[in-house]
């Protein structure tokens, strides 16, 4: 895996993770479905990847040759 995100980029990716896994926890927290802990569980999932594409500095669409704007 090679870099192919700048430094805005991963700051953008540790913005997006931390929002994600804010939102996870709020959804464990405060959820009241029967979905909660696979909505839970998914959120927490994706920004854990999030937290690992800002702190590689890669970007999984990127390296799928889709263009971001970021």
């Amino acid at each position: 895996m090679q870099c192919n995100i700048d430094s805005k980029g991963r700051v953008v990716r540790f913005g997006m993770a931390a929002v994600t896994i804010a939102l996870g926890v709020a959804i464990m927290i405060f959820g009241d479905t029967k979905w909660k802990w696979l909505i839970c569980c998914a959120l927490l999932a994706i920004g854990a990847f999030q937290l690992f594409e800002g702190w590689k500095g890669w970007c999984a669409l990127r390296a799928m040759g889709i263009k971001t704007k970021i």
